[in-house]
Order: C-alpha cells, then structure tokens, then sequence
C-alpha cells in the first residue's frame, strides 16, 4: 500500500489559503466591513481611509488618516453615534469589532476554504 501527499503549496492553493487567496480577501473586506458601523464618524475620510490604503488580500488593515492612530487610541465616543451615548463608535474599534464579529467572520471563512467544523 502506497500513497502520496501534494505539496504544501497545492493544498494550501486549493483551498484558497495562500498569501493573497481568497480567504485572505474575505477576511480583510469583511474585517472593513463590520469595522465601519464601529469607526467614529466626524467628516467620514477616516472609515474611506482604510479602503484607500490597505491592499486587500495582504492581511494588514492600514488607515492613511494622519489623526488615525490618537483617534484610535483616545477617542472619547461623545459623537452622535458614540459609546459614550449607547452607540458603538469610539476608540479600539478593531478590537470591539472583533469581540463582536469573529466568530461571523471565521465561520465565513471557513466556509470557503471548504474546511468541517468541529
């Protein structure tokens, strides 16, 4: 009895999973996704500047707003929509967004790989 195992890289392009595949890809525009309802809003360009400046499919999310980072890191949420009323805008939206979502965003995933769930 024989058998034979493809190479990595075939299996891994099968399932869509290499660098730049198409799991990448829905993780990263789902990820932008479901972070929008949770970036503060003033004049709109920080939710854009993250599609203006991220490749989708490399797996790195990067805002080009200059104020992005302190916005992140001390935003207050007081805006119409922000925590600090109820909403869900405000710092560390990446984090909340994920608290939230990934259980949606993997099971997404998961789904187009072709992968079972255990």
């Amino acid at each position: 009895m024989s058998f034979s195992i493809k190479p990595t890289e075939q299996l891994l392009r099968e399932r869509g999973l290499q660098k730049g595949g198409k799991v990448q890809k829905f993780i990263d525009s789902e990820c932008i996704r479901h972070m929008d309802k949770y970036t503060p809003f003033q004049t709109g360009f920080l939710k854009r500047s993250v599609i203006l400046g991220s490749v989708i499919g490399s797996g790195i999310l990067r805002y080009v707003a200059s104020y992005s980072r302190s916005v992140y890191y001390n935003n207050a949420g007081r805006g119409i929509e922000g925590t600090a009323k109820g909403g869900l805008r405000g710092r560390n939206w990446f984090e909340r967004m994920k608290a939230a979502c990934l259980k949606i965003i993997l099971d997404g995933a998961r789904k187009i790989s072709g992968a079972r769930r255990r």
